[in-house]
């Protein structure tokens, strides 16, 4: 149905964006060249629109075919153009509740004698753990972090440690939903090479690259009509909460949130930097008004914590935006995740 995201990286490969979310779906055209940031050539979202008594997953399928419909006719013609043609070679697919619900769980290995820590180790201990959900099909089970002997590794493989931990981002979907996505896309596609990943992975993953000097931090998302509030503590993915929040006023969203940072605070001192993901319409008025909440004893310190609104242009020199259209954020994220992907040996 779905395959794996890693495999040997081309000299040039072209790569079709789609983003699932709550409320829309977007695509994008993108053009990799070897030692060359992404460039994005080609950008459109629609809104996933109910119609009366639908549900939900119907309207989200129909729209996603009015992308693909769309990508087809105006996309892989613009895209030719740089690329001399207008097929691609994958499709990246990042879901979002409510179509997928996601997990963090920690792995554990530890010897008496030094071992290799090596792939082989960490896919029999992930095939050994992976939990099963009735109905649900494993979309993403993303090995966000590695410890060696108490210490986070960028290039674990091949050293010798007494003691590993891998901690494990796992994203399940309805298999049901799944099956319906993956037969749209193949029905509009050549390629058989559709990769998912769960939306709060992949911006994790990506924010990272974009901000490699904030290792603590709290990943607030209320982009779409779901808020997400990831904790970030030393570069590791510790904790994920994922409500949902179809609220105009900012004051209940302003509430909701700080409920769910004192949930988290409860297990976990809270960082000082908050990345605050939003639509840019939106993202100035979040902002000030979550500035001016009461954070309580939620923070030691009595000075607020810093809020950082992430922007289109602090993607700007790690992903070059080719079209006229406005930058997408979410798309430039996917962008910029597949370009510093982990290439398979």
């Amino acid at each position: 149905m779905f395959s794996s995201l890693f495999h040997h990286k081309k000299k040039t490969e072209s790569v079709i964006l789609i983003d699932i979310s709550a409320s829309s779906v977007a695509g994008a055209y993108v053009w990799y060249v070897k030692d060359e940031i992404p460039a994005v050539l080609y950008t459109r979202r629609f809104p996933i629109e109910m119609r009366k008594d639908e549900p939900q997953e119907q309207a989200m399928l129909r729209a996603l075919k009015v992308l693909g419909d769309t990508l087809i006719r105006e996309g892989a013609p613009a895209f030719a153009r740089v690329s001399g043609s207008g097929t691609a070679d994958a499709i990246l697919v990042s879901i979002d509740a409510p179509w997928q619900n996601t997990s963090v769980r920690t792995e554990h290995i530890e010897q008496k004698e030094p071992f290799i820590f090596s792939k082989h180790l960490v896919t029999e201990l992930v095939e050994k753990t992976n939990p099963k959900a009735l109905g649900k099909l494993l979309v993403d089970e993303s090995i966000i972090s590695t410890l060696l002997n108490g210490y986070e590794t960028r290039d674990p493989y091949g050293k010798k440690v007494l003691r590993a931990s891998v901690i494990i981002l796992t994203s399940f979907i309805d298999e049901h939903v799944a099956d319906r996505i993956a037969a749209t896309l193949r029905s509009l596609f050549h390629t058989t090479r559709i990769v998912p990943i769960a939306g709060s992975s992949l911006r994790y993953q990506a924010l990272r690259i974009a901000f490699p000097h904030e290792h603590d931090v709290l990943i607030l998302d209320t982009a779409e009509s779901f808020i997400s509030v990831a904790l970030v503590r030393k570069n590791l993915f510790v904790t994920l909460a994922e409500i949902s929040s179809t609220d105009d006023d900012h004051r209940q969203w302003v509430e909701k949130v700080l409920n769910e940072f004192s949930v988290i605070a409860k297990e976990y001192p809270l960082p000082r930097i908050i990345f605050l993901l939003a639509r840019e319409s939106d993202i100035s008025s979040l902002q000030q008004a979550l500035g001016a909440g009461n954070f309580g004893e939620l923070w030691l310190s009595e000075s607020p914590p810093k809020i950082i609104p992430v922007l289109a242009n602090h993607i700007a020199g790690l992903v070059r935006q080719a079209t006229t259209a406005p930058p997408d954020l979410q798309l430039l994220l996917m962008a910029l995740f597949y370009h510093h992907r982990a290439p398979k040996e």
